[in-house]
This record gives structure tokens, sequence and C-alpha cells, in this order.
């Protein structure tokens, strides 16, 4: 049923490992693999980490020749599964270069062989790209929009790639890095209690004084990140608050926002019906500029001219999963993430700690 593999992948010397760390992926794993194991242009293989699945993933694997399929193990104490299933990828790798990759994703023919070359060529040991969100039902074209614009935002990828700024970002969907770099700052193995592995790894890579390259990536990688509304609120709720800075305020604004747009837009309605002049021109350019100043932020998302349409309606969204996500981690003290819960408290005495901060200031223990 599945494409044979590639006459790049499995050669004795790798010059690129894709470790995909997989947790309970059957509804999209084949799809990434298939995309995967038809890369020419690059001699690379594939590692996929079985983070104690409990659904037909690991089958998936084993069904695809020359994929490698390793168990994760027993999760560390303190750990989160993703760095886990990720330092386990690594330690097995044989590449060069390493590209983390999730298994959610789909990769464009011959994006591997030219992600490679776009590192080498500005330089970078590390290469991230953003994937081209694939959004299906009204939620999920209303909030990712916004979610990601306010990403773009948060973390320019022109600041990120430029080596005379700190500005750091990654998205661990693609993630692609030396294994010198990689090494060199501790791997997973350096960031293994943050929620936020991709963006703390950035960070500990730029500090190093390497430089990054990160964008987005639609030429390259799609995904589609969630396929509940219930994987959605958990997904975001486990990572919002760690994003921004500030999460309380940012939620505020975007709600004061669309309440701006809807109540200008019902005023002017209003002033339509009544022929109310005065009460037109007013509502109406209020309306005109803040939507327009919307809709400029929303291009950054990449969304689609359908989703940034509806986006308006996401910003009512993002404020009640970006509080959510506040009120998780300050008064709940733990996030869920695929059936395990993370503690946002460090449980040992102060004597016994060893920690690593993570972005926002959030600290775990390791």
């Amino acid at each position: 049923m599945q494409s044979s593999p590639s006459e790049s992948m499995n050669p004795a010397y790798p010059e690129v490992s894709v470790i995909v760390p997989a947790r309970n992926e059957e509804a999209c794993l084949e799809a990434c693999l298939i995309s995967l194991t038809a890369q020419q242009g690059v001699p690379f293989e594939i590692i996929v980490v079985d983070d104690g699945s409990r659904d037909r993933t690991a089958a998936i694997a084993r069904s695809f020749a020359g994929v490698t399929l390793i168990d994760a193990g027993p999760l560390p104490e303190g750990w989160s599964g993703k760095s886990n299933a990720a330092c386990t990828g690594a330690q097995q790798a044989r590449g060069q270069w390493l590209l983390f990759t999730d298994a959610d994703t789909v990769h464009l023919p011959g994006s591997l062989a030219r992600a490679l070359a776009e590192a080498k060529r500005s330089g970078a040991e590390m290469l991230s790209y953003s994937p081209e969100q694939e959004l299906r039902g009204f939620v999920e074209r209303a909030v990712m929009p916004v979610i990601f614009a306010e990403l773009a935002a948060t973390y320019k990828p022109r600041a990120v790639s430029d080596p005379s700024l700190p500005a750091a970002a990654a998205n661990g969907q693609y993630l692609l890095i030396t294994r010198t770099a990689y090494d060199a700052v501790g791997g997973h193995a350096a960031v293994a209690t943050c929620l936020l592995e991709d963006v703390e790894l950035a960070r500990a890579v730029k500090r190093s004084g390497r430089r990054i390259r990160f964008r987005f990536g639609g030429d390259a990688v799609r995904t589609r990140m969630y396929r509940s509304f219930a994987q959605l609120v958990e997904g975001w709720t486990k990572n919002l608050a760690l994003l921004f800075k500030a999460p309380a305020r940012r939620a505020l604004m975007r709600l004061l926002e669309f309440l701006a747009i809807v109540v200008g837009t019902a005023l002017l309605a209003v002033g339509l019906h009544f022929g109310d002049i005065q009460l037109v021109v007013p509502a109406g350019i209020a309306v005109a500029l803040i939507y327009l100043n919307f809709l400029l932020r929303i291009r950054k998302a990449h969304a689609g001219v359908a989703s940034s349409a509806l986006a308006v309606f996401g910003l009512a969204i993002f404020s009640y999963l970006l509080l959510r996500s506040k009120l998780y981690y300050t008064w709940h003290r733990s996030v869920t993430w695929k059936g395990r819960i993370y503690s946002t408290v460090d449980p040992k005495p102060q004597s016994e700690r060893r920690t690593s901060t993570c972005p926002a200031g959030e600290r775990w223990s390791i």
C-alpha cells in the first residue's frame, strides 16, 4: 500500500536523519511517511520514535520499508514526552544534520534537499519552517490565522534570522539542525523539561553564536495541527501562555478589538437603516480603520482569503484560549497533553533542584 523507499533512503552515511516523534498518531502518520520516504536528492534515513502509543502508530511505521522504528522508553521524571522521544531518536541518528518533524506534517516533493541547500547557502546551523496550516471547519479557520499572526508579530522571522539580534524562535514541526550544533547546546536533554522545547532550543543555539534561519515554509511542508475542537483547546492551553508575554493583557486587547469591530458594524448598520449620516460616517470610518489594521496583521498568517475573512471571529476565541492557558498555568498549576499531565509546579525541595528557564519565565525541574 505504501510507496517504496527512494534510492536516497538509508545509505551507509546519511547526510540527514529525519526524526519523527509519534504518540498516538495513527490518523496522520501514514501520510507523513509517504511524503518523507519519497524525498530525493539527499542521502537520508527516517527514524520514528514511538512515544508510548496505544493505537496503530507502531504498526504503521513498521509497514514502511526502510523506516527505523524505536521505542522512546519510560518517560524520565520531569521530562516532556516530546523531548524524550526527540532525544531518543537523536541518539540513534547517524546523519550530519537532524530534521525533527511532527507526525502530522506532509512534506512536499524535493523539500528535504531544498531545505538542506537553503541552510548551507545561508550559513545557518538551524533552519526552521512554520508549515502551511491546513484549516477545516469554522473554528480552525477563525482562530488559527489569529494565533499565527500573533506569533509572526511576536517572533519576527527577519529578527530571528538576523545574527546581530537576540531574537530566537523555531517551530518543532520542522526543525533542521546540524549534529554539531545540536550536541554543542546539549540537544533536547538541555530543554527536557520545557514544554516549548523548540523555542528554547533555538535560544540555546543563538546564544552559542550560531546562525538560525526561520521563515514561513508553505513551499516545503504543511500540517493540520488539530483534528477536533477538544484537541485544539488542549494544545493551545498548553502553549499560549508560554508563547506570549502578559497573556491576560493581550487577551483583553484582542477581545476589545473584536468588540470594537462588532459594535462599530452594528452602529453602522443602524445608521444606514435610519439614514443617519451623523452616525454612519464616524462608525464607518472607525470600523474601516480597525478592520484594515486587523487584516494587515492577519496577512502574516498566510491563511488565505476565506480564513482571513472569518478570522475576526477568531479574535474572541483567541482571547478565550489565551486566558484559559494563563489560568491553567497560574491556578490549576498543570496542563494536559496527549494523555499526560504536566505539572507547572516543581515538587522538589530547593536543595535538590537543577532548573532550566522556559520561555515566559516558567521553570521546570530537571
